[in-house]
């Protein structure tokens, strides 16, 4: 009894440090996405747990447990979930009930849906209906294909957001315009410098707090007897925490467009830094690595990018938008536990 108690403070207190480092990092992205500007500053935040993520996942990988080539396909799709239903859904419904309606540029989001669309074909649908090996795998010479073609693609994204098309990116309502934010102070160079090491820092803090609390997790998946995937929904929901918040705070600030290019750069991140990352180490090590998603899965993602499409078409968005990601992500979710 006396340990069970034990164990549950030490999981509050966890959860507690951890909700503490999402606010700092938030805190701190903030700082440096003011400083360098859009669509810059919602870079910095979903590459860099992107970075971190990969790191977590190889970090597993290696460990060898029991479904560990499940790993990166687990939080891949989860995370890509997430994001395109709940952190945009969530972000349309709390925006849509202060604003009623927000507006943004649909030529930048609909371009990064197209890309994302493409990625998650790629990496999590091709394996199925390959041939050249059972089941939902890749063969080597596959795998490092399409390890290369997302990388490139990625990289060819962020060339057109950045360099070619960066007015795409930017805000476009006069909200955004007028917003307090858009005529405060920039930080100093100092300033600048010192919360990138502390975002860093914050973002290293919320990913081991995740992995330490993942065995919690595991524990209460597996008294529940509840399918291992939701370890990696779990686990994709707490790393994707500091973007999440990010992101609702500004379509709270009636600034959508900041939310949508940090939610789209997080699930693009995921699959362009994340997926060549794992596919290399799982060829140099001689890893198992498993991809492909069940054909449930395979229909909540094209639902998914088929309403994402859908809400993105027009450059603006209402309250019932949001209902409908949200409610597809609650579909998801209980489909998760119930297949």
């Amino acid at each position: 009894m006396t340990n069970l108690l034990s164990q549950t403070w030490f999981i509050i207190l966890m959860s507690v440090t951890l909700i503490g480092a999402v606010l700092s990092a938030v805190h701190h992205a903030e700082v440096v996405a003011h400083k360098t500007g859009e669509p810059f500053g919602t870079l910095v935040l979903s590459i860099s747990v992107t970075i971190i993520e990969v790191s977590l996942i190889i970090s597993m990988m290696l460990t060898g447990h029991e479904g560990s080539e499940f790993i990166a396909r687990d939080a891949v799709f989860a995370t890509v979930m997430i994001v395109i239903n709940g952190v945009i859904g969530m972000c349309i419904f709390i925006g849509g009930l202060k604003h009623h309606e927000m507006t943004f540029r649909n030529e930048g989001t609909n371009s990064a849906l197209g890309v994302l669309a493409a990625l998650a074909t790629f990496i999590l649908v091709m394996p199925i209906v390959t041939v050249s090996t059972p089941g939902p795998d890749f063969t080597k010479s596959q795998l490092a294909f399409a390890g290369i073609a997302s990388f490139a693609l990625y990289i060819a994204f962020l060339f057109f957001q950045t360099v070619t098309h960066r007015d795409y990116y930017l805000p476009q309502s006069e909200a955004d315009k007028t917003n307090s934010d858009a005529h405060a102070d920039k930080p100093s160079n100092l300033k600048t410098l010192i919360s990138c090491a502390l975002l860093l820092v914050s973002l290293v803090a919320v990913v081991g707090l995740a992995e330490a609390l993942s065995p919690a997790i595991e524990s209460g998946v597996k008294a529940m007897g509840a399918p291992k995937t939701i370890v990696g929904i779990a686990i994709a929901l707490l790393v994707l925490l500091p973007e999440g918040y990010a992101a609702v705070r500004a379509a709270r600030a009636n600034r959508l467009q900041s939310s949508l290019n940090l939610a789209l750069g997080s699930a693009l991140a995921s699959i362009g830094l994340t997926i060549p990352t794992v596919a290399a180490i799982a060829i140099f090590f001689h890893l198992d690595l498993s991809l492909g998603i069940s054909s449930l899965n395979i229909v909540l993602l094209y639902l998914s990018l088929f309403i994402g499409g859908l809400t993105l078409a027009i450059g603006r968005t209402t309250l019932l938008q949001g209902v409908l990601h949200l409610f597809i992500f609650f579909e998801y979710l209980f489909l998760s536990l119930v297949p």
